[in-house]
C-alpha cells in the first residue's frame, strides 16, 4: 500500500487522477467523460512538451484513469 501512496505523491500524480475525475464530472455522461478527459490530458501534456518538458504518458494515463473511474460510476448508476 505504501508503494501506491508513494507513486501517487511522486510528481503530483494524484492531481492528475483528481483532475480527470473532475473533468469527467462536468461531462455528465460516461462516453463524453472519457472523451473530454483524453482531450484534457492531451492538452496538458502538449503544454508541458511545448514548454521544454517531455510528454509524460504516466500523467496522461492517470488523468484518463480518473475519468474512467467516474465513467464506470455513470454506467453503474
Amino acid at each position: 500500500m505504501d508503494k501506491i501512496f508513494n507513486f501517487l505523491k511522486k510528481s503530483n500524480h494524484y492531481k492528475h487522477l483528481i483532475g480527470g475525475f473532475f473533468v469527467a464530472l462536468c461531462a455528465l455522461d460516461s462516453w463524453t467523460a472519457i472523451y473530454a478527459a483524453i482531450i484534457a490530458a492531451s492538452c496538458l501534456e502538449l503544454k508541458d512538451y511545448q514548454h521544454g518538458g517531455s510528454w509524460d504518458w504516466t500523467n496522461w494515463l492517470l488523468t484518463c484513469a480518473g475519468a474512467a473511474f467516474l465513467a464506470l460510476i455513470y454506467l453503474i448508476l
